[in-house]
């Protein structure tokens, strides 16, 4: 994997965002072996704490259709990005394979359909390995930690199960709300879509619609300007909670105007399509392409499982008891199917999906005792790198 420093690739907005707030901040290339360009945005510095070589780094992943800005979007002390910062970690927040980003490729372009022939899976096999070796690379270190929300979290079992040598180079993972068996999804929207997905698959390929569109110019203007009116505001956060779930209580509404400026962020539609399958057949398996389309991807009619008692490293699954997506008892199961797993359940009762990054109350709610699990390893991270 090759990885370019910031000297060739422009300023991003949350690089100059986290300058103007007294952050060291630098972005980073990485390409897949599959052709994708992806970028990184590095915090390595703040005025808590300076500059300094040997910092543990971190790799924090976003969930669908979000990108490394919904790390850096709330106030320093609650948007995870810069708390890690302030704890004096190199922080690098990823952003995926089509979105924002991450947009450009060796030899296809964002019109091609091939460029999109992508699900989540092939962002644990080829985005994750291909960012963590680049991290490696530029640190010098041997091992990092792993942080990934919903997607983030699904990503992280698939590399981890189908390159388990990965599991060499993390000291820890700390998947937040991590997707992956999803037959207890309790959202009404998602529950009227999904036994659909494979017949909205094929209208989309028809018509040429591979992605999710990033928000564009037009759009983010008229969000950011509308949903800050406090009337078009209400109904900007009711169309939030429909996608995300009911707590009024704790979601940052103040925080939606600054979200739409670039969120969504793009997704492919076949990420979307992987999803629905799992809420249809209750296993947390591969892209299923068909009877015929098996047969000559996998040599079998049915997608293979992923395997995840090959997981052996450190892993702490964080979980909300609120959660429409990722429903308490597909936790449990994902976590009894996991050797080395450990289960945290966020201490209050309303917590939903989009709580894991824009509660109110995140930092006291998760992020303190998430950065408590992750100082455990500090120690074996110093040795080891």
């Amino acid at each position: 994997h090759s990885i370019n420093s910031n000297s060739s690739i422009s300023h991003s907005v949350q690089v100059q965002r986290a300058e103007s707030l007294g952050y060291f901040a630098e972005t980073h290339e990485v390409v897949t072996e599959d052709g994708y360009i992806l970028q990184m945005h590095r915090i390595m510095g703040s005025r808590k704490s300076p500059r300094a070589d040997n910092k543990p780094a971190v790799l924090v992943v976003h969930g669908l259709l979000d990108c490394s800005a919904g790390w850096v979007v709330a106030i320093p002390e609650k948007s995870l990005g810069y708390i890690l910062a302030d704890w004096g970690y190199d922080v690098w927040l990823a952003s995926i394979r089509g979105t924002r980003y991450s947009r450009n490729h060796k030899w296809l372009t964002t019109k091609d359909s091939r460029y999109w022939m992508f699900s989540w899976h092939e962002i644990g096999f080829y985005d994750l390995p291909a960012m963590i070796d680049g991290i490696l690379n530029v640190t010098k270190q041997k091992k990092i930690l792993y942080i990934g929300f919903s997607q983030g979290g699904t990503s992280f079992l698939v590399m981890a199960s189908e390159r388990p040598e990965y599991q060499e180079k993390l000291e820890a993972a700390f998947p937040l709300a991590p997707a992956s068996f999803m037959s207890h999804t309790t959202n009404p929207f998602i529950q009227l879509l999904a036994p659909h997905a494979n017949n909205l698959n094929e209208l989309a390929s028809l018509i040429g619609m591979h992605e999710f569109q990033p928000s564009g110019k037009l759009l983010q203007t008229i969000a950011g300007k509308m949903c800050s009116d406090p009337i078009i505001g209400k109904l900007c956060s009711s169309l939030l909670i429909l996608i995300a779930g009911k707590n009024d209580k704790q979601l940052n509404t103040t925080l939606i105007p600054e979200i739409l400026q670039y969120s969504p962020a793009g997704a492919g539609t076949r990420q979307f399509v992987h999803y629905a399958q799992l809420i249809n057949s209750g296993n947390f398996a591969q892209y299923d392409h068909g009877l015929i389309g098996n047969m000559k991807q996998y040599g079998h009619i049915r997608p293979p499982k992923y395997n995840l008692d090959r997981i052996k490293m450190p892993v702490y699954i964080f979980y909300g008891s609120n959660d429409e997506f990722v429903s308490v008892k597909d936790i449990n199961k994902l976590y009894n199917m996991m050797p080395n797993a450990e289960r945290f359940l966020v201490p209050y009762k309303w917590f939903t999906h989009l709580d894991f990054m824009w509660a109110k109350n995140v930092d006291t709610m998760l992020y303190n005792r998430l950065v408590s699990l992750m100082e455990r390893h500090r120690k074996n991270l110093l040795t080891s790198n």
